[in-house]
């Protein structure tokens, strides 16, 4: 699942640190074709720290380089395979979650960091969980937010009618783009229009799908929260169909949380939204009763995105408290 699409911590609560520029901005060429943009920020001695983003397919933006203190980490950035600034865009092709966690070392073993922190929020989080088991001895740290683990519950939860429930409206606009014959699987259905001949169809069918999670991201959208930008739309669509059809390549379901005594002994924080629509709470509880070495948050009055004001102010807290 992604991060929201707005701003982040825009709002007057915000505790993010000021805007802050990269000091190195590189791409990086990976099998199967693809380039990843990577890029660095705060101090290049710093305590190393890796971003992953939401999605797949959402991207990074300057906000997320914001919640690290420039004078205490260096904060690694990067665009997953196939989304923002890494080409070929919306990329279905050698793209598999164990492509992601080779890249990420690909990324650590390149820029000569030993061990790092690893911060991700919704597939982010998934991800960072993943890469982590696999290789537990270069993970410092993990802090997570609006916690995702890929399993068919979450999914039908999201793509099945559950979230549709709270929000009935948006629901009958995302289903009725198909047939209602073909409503027993809209991640199928879709994946038919993104992937099929038409662009044009395509498109449509892009910002349906973007736009029923952005619809849910934030606990109060507004009236002004529109739809997202039409590649943006594109990219983040088939890349996050072409993995959640395909169970986003994991051995089994539940595979996340079958494997988390490998990362047992790492400490971990966890931050999720009370009202968090795209991944409710329960995940983030099983995944905290699970782990011995982590601490949960419950941000009370807030939904999944990043730029929620209490989830942002807590984790940079959660940030800033980490003993690196």
């Amino acid at each position: 699942m992604k991060e929201n699409l707005g701003q982040v911590g825009s709002g007057p609560r915000s505790a993010l640190y000021p805007p802050i520029e990269p000091f190195r901005q590189q791409l990086l060429d990976m099998p199967g074709g693809h380039r990843v943009y990577v890029e660095q920020c705060g101090r290049p001695d710093g305590a190393p720290v890796v971003v992953l983003h939401g999605g797949p397919g959402g991207g990074c933006s300057p906000g997320m380089r914001r919640f690290f203190d420039p004078k205490r980490y260096r904060s690694v950035l990067f665009d997953q395979r196939g989304c923002g600034r890494s080409s070929p865009l919306a990329c279905v092709e050698n793209n598999t979650t164990w492509d992601l966690v080779a890249d990420i070392e690909r990324i650590r073993v390149d820029l000569g960091i030993e061990r790092w922190a690893v911060f991700g929020g919704s597939w982010g989080a998934c991800l960072a969980l993943l890469y982590a088991q696999a290789h537990p001895e270069r993970v410092e740290a993990l802090v997570l937010r609006g916690v995702f683990t890929m399993t068919r519950a979450e999914l039908d939860w999201f793509y099945a009618g559950g979230a549709g429930r709270f929000w009935p409206a948006q629901w009958r606009a995302f289903e009725g783009m198909v047939p209602e014959a073909e409503r027993g699987d809209l991640i199928g259905a879709y994946h038919r229009r993104l992937f099929g001949d038409d662009p044009g169809e395509q498109a449509r069918f892009a910002r349906a799908w973007a736009g029923w999670e952005s619809a849910l991201a934030v606990l109060d959208p507004g009236e002004g929260r529109g739809h997202p930008p039409s590649a943006y739309s594109l990219a983040f669509a088939r890349l996050e169909n072409h993995y959640f059809s395909n169970g986003g390549f994991l051995e089994e379901d539940g595979q996340v949380m079958r494997d988390m005594g490998r990362i047992a002994g790492i400490p971990g924080r966890i931050v999720q939204g009370r009202y968090d629509m795209i991944c409710p709470p329960h995940t983030a509880m099983a995944l905290h009763e699970a782990w011995p070495g982590s601490q949960l948050e419950m941000a009370p009055t807030s939904g999944h995105a990043l730029s929620e004001p209490e989830i942002s102010a807590a984790l940079v807290a959660a940030i800033d408290g980490l003993a690196l």
